[in-house]
């Protein structure tokens, strides 16, 4: 199980981690180790880098020179940090690796069979709400082996860009008697008397369980609200409960730790400088449909939200919706969240709500995103509605062909991607 700020030393011992030659070690600027370094994905965590830690500052760096068991090196430049930027000279030699290559991805997911039942709609999903469930992924070990030359040189440490700047807690609350395990981003080098927005994000039932740090390393519905070109633009703390229990089922019931969590975040602002007319939500699948169920049930508590492949019954929401500021992003392949948020707008609609609606192609490039969402922008909908193309959110014939949820889970590998719609999101305030 990885360890709260991942910064690993491999069994094996210091000793084990250089093997260079006895010539090479005597080198007037001998290699001292090296660092895996990773960051987090639309579909996981995935090992991208690799630092390798010279006694001294190298002022030139010869790619060919370095080979990485398995992988395929882009790029190879020097810093002075191991997260740091290009620099002329540094002591660290930074490789970069693909992050598609077939060994990159260290989020292993559990399988969980399809529960269907026509007796009890809750159970055509993961499950009914309350139910203990232990899905949440794991992580492979984030390791490699670089050949310098005729030597070999083992990674002894490992940097988790983003993921380790996230810290656990716990609340209890006492209203629910709820526990929730959460993990907190907060924004650095706060300004003195300033009060910065919050971001909840609610993982899907996939992640459910015990690991605290799973919503982080699952995909990037929290990771991409706290990197520093996110941070830059828009500095925000980010909350990202771990639930151990289903909290949204079929029947669109959702668990006591729907007020639970609203009162965590009242009580994270009166603890930090939170600005509660800039509080957002977010989550994909159960956790999007729980920050339905926190719009339904108190409409004036979040400034905005981001919906992902999530649905809820239609005709649980009210007219004091209606003034709502909601994105929603779903997939035309999601046979349950796809029906269901055209009956939501629908409803919205009729209770006087403005609805833009297009459809999006998951595979568009970062300009074509921007140009379509100017165009619905222009539009000045509260409520904006989104579905991919049939079939877009799929790169192979095989994930075309995998059939079940497919569709479904791909969507949030596409949807915390999209710029313009964070943004967006950070343009709303409540009054």
């Amino acid at each position: 199980m990885p360890t709260r700020r991942q910064i690993l030393i491999q069994t094996a011992g210091a000793a084990a981690l250089l093997t260079l030659s006895g010539a090479a070690l005597a080198a007037a600027n001998a290699v001292q180790g090296a660092t895996a370094i990773t960051r987090v994905f639309g579909d996981g965590m995935r090992l991208v880098a690799i630092a390798v830690e010279y006694r001294e500052a190298l002022s030139s760096v010869d790619k060919s020179a370095y080979h990485v068991a398995g992988r395929h090196i882009t790029n190879a430049y020097l810093s002075d940090r191991i997260d740091g930027a290009p620099a002329a000279s540094g002591r660290y030699l930074i490789l970069e690796l693909n992050p598609d290559d077939d060994g990159a991805l260290l989020t292993v997911k559990k399988g969980r069979p399809a529960k269907q039942s026509k007796n009890d709609p809750a159970k055509n999903g993961p499950g009914k709400v309350g139910d203990k469930n232990d899905s949440a992924p794991t992580l492979k070990p984030a390791a490699a082996e670089i050949q310098i030359g005729g030597d070999t040189l083992k990674t002894g440490h490992v940097a988790n860009l983003v993921f380790d700047d996230f810290k656990p807690y716990e609340y209890t609350d006492a209203a629910t008697g709820k526990t929730v395990r959460y993990n907190l981003f907060t924004p650095k080098n706060p300004a003195a008397g300033v009060r910065y927005p919050l971001v909840l994000f609610m993982h899907d039932a996939g992640v459910t369980g015990n690991i605290v740090t799973a919503p982080l390393y699952q995909g990037n519905g929290a990771i991409v609200w706290a990197t520093p070109e996110a941070q830059k633009d828009n500095p925000c703390f980010v909350l990202a409960p771990e639930y151990d229990e289903i909290i949204v089922d079929d029947t669109s019931t959702a668990s006591p730790y729907l007020d639970a969590t609203l009162n965590l975040i009242r009580a994270l602002i009166q603890a930090h400088p939170i600005d509660d007319k800039r509080l957002y939500t977010t989550g994909q699948s159960g956790g999007g449909m729980m920050s339905i169920a926190m719009n339904i049930k108190n409409p004036d508590f979040f400034a905005a939200s981001y919906l992902v492949a999530c649905q809820w019954n239609a005709e649980l929401l009210t007219p004091a919706m209606k003034d709502l500021k909601w994105w929603i992003t779903v997939s035309e392949d999601d046979s349950k969240a796809y029906p269901g948020e055209i009956a939501i707008t629908d409803k919205l609609a009729g209770f006087g709500a403005k609805i833009a609606r297009a459809q999006w192609n998951a595979q568009w490039t970062a300009d074509e995103y921007q140009k379509a969402f100017a165009q619905m922008d222009a539009e000045q909908a509260n409520i904006n509605f989104v579905h991919f193309a049939k079939g877009s959110v799929f790169k192979t014939a095989a994930e075309a062909n995998a059939g079940g949820a497919s569709g479904h889970n791909a969507t949030w590998k596409y949807a915390y991607n999209i710029a313009p719609i964070r943004e967006w999101i950070f343009r709303q305030q409540k009054a």
